[in-house]
């Protein structure tokens, strides 16, 4: 399938982040950013997406059976070496740039993709912070976070700690029960964002900001694409649990103490101006 040119155009196109947008990053650790791509480029390239996380889904238990991390997403990695299409959307120079600019480095490199899709019905997803699960040596580690339709609270939209980046409690922490409920009276100092996504609107959250998303209430799936991105130059760490050793799957052939350059973590972009 031939991409169409103003879908092209617009992967590739800057998106133009003012000085105000990246001092909230770094201030707040997250971001979101209005109307980044325009419905006619997500309703592309949603089918595919849809399409691919049914064919490769391998869970088969009904909700009520399954784990709190179970219920609140089907989670579905590298798609992108699945599907040329999902490729395109993954490989967006516009994203990258942006995610390049927020975390100051002179480039980025694909950690992994994952489709994350909250089926109706599909419970909360549990206070956590991403990087708990990256073996990686530095804190240049930020998740894209684009839903495939207008995202309501009820539906399950992402919502953000404002500052949580900073904290160092909690770190220790996977997805679970647990979590929710330790973090949940240890945030309280921090403010809450917790408003809708339009479609076209992307978020970008530093790894160890911590965040959740509400059960979706709705009769529809909420579908979300996501992409990791990482500092060029990262290299990979001795892992220090049981999921970062689960994540070395993503870094095939990268010894400890290497940068992350294996076939699964290509650069996807790297500022001219600083190469």
């Amino acid at each position: 399938m031939v991409i169409p040119g103003n879908i092209e155009g617009e992967l590739s196109a800057p998106y133009g982040l003012r000085k105000e947008q990246i001092e909230f990053y770094a201030q707040n650790g997250y971001l979101k950013l209005r109307q980044v791509f325009t419905s006619e480029l997500l309703n592309y390239y949603q089918p595919e997406v849809s399409k691919k996380v049914m064919e490769l889904n391998r869970q088969s238990l009904p909700l009520a059976q399954r784990s709190t991390y179970d219920k609140a997403f089907l989670q579905i990695m590298n798609l992108w070496v699945e599907s040329s299409i999902v490729r395109e959307l993954v490989f967006s120079e516009r994203l990258a740039r942006i995610a390049t600019e927020l975390m100051g480095c002179r480039g980025v490199r694909l950690y992994h993709d994952q489709a994350l899709y909250k089926e109706s019905g599909g419970g909360a997803t549990p206070w956590h912070a991403d990087q708990y699960y990256f073996p990686v040596s530095n804190d240049n580690i930020v998740t894209a976070w684009i839903p495939l339709q207008s995202t309501s609270l009820e539906m399950g939209a992402l919502c953000f700690c404002g500052k949580s980046h900073h904290l160092q409690y909690g770190r220790d922490l996977e997805i679970s029960d647990e979590s929710e409920l330790k973090l949940a009276q240890a945030l309280k100092q921090f403010p809450v964002d917790e408003t809708p996504f339009a479609l076209g609107d992307v978020s970008f959250h530093a790894g160890w900001t911590f965040h959740r998303a509400g059960a979706n209430r709705t009769g529809q799936a909420r579908e979300v694409m996501t992409i990791i991105y990482m500092d060029q130059d990262m290299r990979l760490v001795q892992p220090k649990n049981k999921n970062q050793e689960s994540d070395l799957e993503h870094c095939p052939g990268v010894a400890i103490g290497e940068v992350i350059d294996s076939p699964l973590n290509p650069i996807i972009f790297t500022d001219p101006s600083k190469s």
